[in-house]
């Protein structure tokens, strides 16, 4: 499992305007890149959902008591963490536009 320090390397936690060509350019086809970054997006924000459970698992109150709401310092910080992460697909664009993501196209028979 991959540290989500790894994912929160100058990339821009907001949207910017992307230019449709350079998108197009990778793969041939602006519908295809769209795709390919879509799947990496889905792969990533899994990853990372999959990082803050287990995470928060370790810092679980093992009370089952109903009446209490327990407040958890540490599970807090790390939930502020991971908001502050830039969103999938963020992250997704920029490996894509970095050519950091393989992809091939399945053979048609």
């Amino acid at each position: 499992m991959s540290s989500p320090k790894k994912y929160n390397q100058n990339v821009h936690p907001s949207t910017e305007v992307q230019h449709l060509k350079t998108i197009e350019e990778q793969s041939g086809n602006l519908y295809k890149s769209l795709y390919i970054i879509s799947r990496r997006s889905n792969q990533i924000g899994a990853q990372i959902r999959q990082e803050l459970h287990s995470k928060l698992d370790e810092f679980a109150s093992s009370q089952d008591n109903l009446e209490e709401v327990v407040e958890n310092r540490e599970q807090i910080e790390i939930s502020r963490y991971y908001e502050r992460l830039p969103k999938a697909t963020l992250l997704a664009m920029d490996e894509f536009k970095n050519g950091k993501i393989y992809f091939r196209e399945k053979d048609e028979e």
